[in-house]
């Protein structure tokens, strides 16, 4: 690195920690890209945020992973800010807020990614609680079915479903889910 002889001890520094710090994110993406390293993997040590266990979090704070994206934030801001800046502890300040924006845009991206990862799969037991609109007439006592419209989790499904009023309750009524018997729903009108 002979090209770093010349330069002021600040600008050596970055280029002493993107360097090396660059060449480490390449490597660490190539072996997430084949599988062979994950997010789990690489915990330096475990943290307790607001009196929570660090097992019950997705993310950790200081990890390998986030010290690399802090550094390589932090080094390469400043080796392109440089000559941009007279005062350096300005160029120090800005390097610090991108490297921490770097490990708060990997936050974001892996809360991205484990959404993928949710159980959004419909469960009649995801009703019980919630309101519905009758589709269909429900007739009194459980004596016949109906039929409701219902939301959950986002998607409208039509179910059927039984009353325990006394009396009948009527197409566009409103109903409360109370509990779920052989696949069908037990409601109550509102």
């Amino acid at each position: 690195m002979t090209f770093l002889e010349n330069y002021d001890t600040l600008l050596k520094a970055f280029w002493y920690i993107a360097l090396p710090i660059s060449i480490f994110f390449l490597l660490q993406t190539i072996m997430t890209f084949l599988g062979l390293g994950g997010a789990d993997t690489d915990t330096d040590f475990d943290t307790d945020v607001d009196g929570h266990d660090s097992g019950d979090t997705p993310f950790e704070l200081f990890t390998l992973r986030n010290l690399i994206n802090f550094l390589l934030g932090f080094s390469w801001t400043g080796i392109a800010f440089y000559n941009r800046f007279e005062n350096k502890t300005i160029l120090i300040s800005l390097a610090t807020i991108v490297g921490v924006i770097f490990v708060l845009l990997f936050f974001f991206l892996i809360k991205q990614i484990l959404k993928l990862s949710e159980d959004n799969s419909f469960k009649l037991t995801d009703t019980i609680g919630k309101t519905a609109e009758v589709y269909l007439t429900i007739p009194e006592n459980k004596t016949g079915k109906g039929k409701i419209q219902i939301s959950v989790k986002g998607s409208v499904h039509e179910l059927e479903a039984v009353s325990l009023n006394p009396e009948k309750i009527t197409s566009n009524s409103m109903v409360k889910v109370v509990s779920v018997e052989n696949q069908t729903v037990v409601v109550e009108k509102i």
